[in-house]
């Protein structure tokens, strides 16, 4: 559809490179929280008082695996700057320049809400994991591999292309869905009585962040759904 041409395809390779980042950095995100599980017998309770579970120094390899995030994370600012340049560069692009732009800034909106939630990881110390944190988790994984697929198959938008994508971004919606029940059943169990105020905070904050990566999935996927409605 959109042509061969070396101008179209770098709009297009950005987004795939963009795309693979935000699979590799919710690929390590769920790294760090599967390397706290499973909580061994007899354990404290994550949401139970710091002082039952000591304060021992955070995990090397979580500081390791938050700190390759941030180096992915910084990897795609630096897509994201390079395709804002060329959209204000190109007279022609090959999608509506607001749909370029939409779709590049959310794919680094995902990325930037998963370093955040790697980043409290480290900052609060977070060494024991909860069920509701490593299913949110996956499908954050399983969200950006679908934005993957669709993204890399924007380029042409023949009618497989188009029944690829729009079956994408219907996956993404129904594991933002999902994500959605998690969240407020995490909610649930953080909020009964006796749980710890200050590990409350905590884990409501990384739930949020979690809960808002596969928001931001979402948001990418409406827009690529939007594109092969207006261009397919």
């Amino acid at each position: 559809m959109f042509g061969p041409g070396r101008r179209d395809a770098a709009f297009f390779d950005g987004l795939s490179r963009q795309a693979a980042l935000n699979v590799h950095a919710a690929d390590v995100l769920l790294a760090m929280f599967t390397r706290m599980a499973p909580r061994s017998p007899g354990a404290a309770h994550p949401y139970r008082s710091e002082d039952d579970r000591g304060h021992a120094e955070l995990d090397d390899g979580l500081v390791a695996l938050a700190s390759d995030i941030k180096t992915v994370e910084r990897d795609g600012d630096r897509l994201k700057h390079e395709a804002m340049k060329r959209i204000r560069a190109n007279w022609m692009t090959p999608l509506d320049r607001e749909d370029l732009r939409g779709l590049v800034h959310g794919m680094d909106d995902v990325l930037d809400r998963i370093d955040a939630v790697a980043e409290r990881i480290v900052i609060y110390r977070v060494d024991v994991v909860t069920e509701e944190a490593l299913e949110l988790a996956r499908l954050l994984v399983t969200s950006c591999a679908a934005l993957m697929v669709a993204v890399r198959s924007l380029p042409t938008l023949k009618a497989k292309q188009a029944a690829e994508i729009l079956e994408r971004c219907a996956e993404v919606n129904r594991l933002e869905t999902a994500a959605d029940a998690v969240h407020r059943r995490a909610m649930g169990l953080l909020f009964l009585a006796g749980n710890d105020p200050l590990l409350v905070m905590k884990w409501r904050d990384l739930y949020d962040g979690l809960e808002a990566a596969t928001d931001a999935c979402e948001d990418v996927a409406d827009i690529a759904e939007g594109v092969v409605l207006e261009y397919a």
